[in-house]
């Protein structure tokens, strides 16, 4: 059943993948170009978080059709503080403590932002985080991701294909939610009505394969006008991302502001 699964994959998404292994042959001649994975561990309890959370949808609307690929993560350690962030899962916590320990941290707080895996800084700094973007805008990538995505039966399958992604690099799918809007009524933020732009819902991480497919269980509410999925290539040693991706669905692909056209 499992080799019937990946057979019907593969032939589901051969034209798609042939269409892009032409397009790369008569366009793309030189070297994979820079991107930049944003991701912001960040709180609805913080008071500290709301400025850094409006730099990232500042930052998102300036790069609207660039290889910019903002992630917020909610962490759960500020729940107890009176306030239960809706967004906040454990698993963004420990992904968060996982970046302390690559980029040896001696601790994590909000709101932290970290760029491609590399570059670590407090998530309200804008000329540091232009820094950073700027770095890796303008350095070639290591390794390419394509991939393409089909929503069948309350599940995402996704077919991809990485190029030169070294010994130990992890698939990484994150589905997102684009925007959201929480009164919050207790806690360092109560009485303030919070934006959020790029909000993790899951991620997922899978060994990467030169070719691959992947299933993702989609959460409830999942839409792809309102939602988007990216992926990303991350060495699972030092946590450097080397290639990010935003996947079409159904063959169709998504506009700057996530929606399918």
């Amino acid at each position: 059943m499992k080799t019937n699964i990946i057979t019907s994959l593969f032939l589901a998404f051969g034209l798609s993948f042939s269409a892009m292994a032409s397009d790369s042959k008569t366009t793309d001649n030189t070297a994979p170009k820079g991107f930049a994975v944003v991701e912001l561990f960040t709180s609805e309890g913080c008071s500290s978080c709301p400025p850094a959370d409006k730099l990232l949808a500042k930052i998102q609307e300036e790069h609207a059709g660039k290889p910019v690929y903002i992630l917020a993560f909610h962490v759960d350690y500020w729940n107890h503080q009176g306030w239960r962030d809706v967004f906040s899962e454990k698993e963004f916590t420990k992904r968060q403590y996982q970046y302390a320990s690559w980029l040896n941290l001696e601790t994590v707080y909000t709101p932290q932002v970290v760029v491609n895996g590399r570059h670590e800084l407090i998530g309200s700094q804008e000329e540091t985080l232009r820094r950073a973007l700027n770095i890796e805008l303008n350095s070639a990538a290591t390794a390419q991701l394509n991939a393409e995505a089909q929503i069948e039966g309350g599940k995402l399958k996704l077919a991809y294909q990485a190029s030169n992604a070294a010994r130990g690099t992890a698939l990484q799918v994150a589905l997102v939610q684009k925007v959201a809007h929480t009164m919050v009524k207790r806690g360092e933020n109560a009485g303030r009505l919070l934006p959020h732009v790029q909000i993790v819902r899951s991620i997922q991480s899978f060994p990467a394969a030169g070719n691959g497919n992947v299933t993702v269980n989609l959460p409830e509410g999942f839409n792809p006008n309102d939602w988007e999925v990216i992926t990303f290539l991350q060495n699972t040693q030092n946590g450097s991302i080397v290639a990010a991706n935003r996947p079409v669905i159904d063959g169709r692909p998504l506009t700057a502001d996530g929606r399918a056209r």
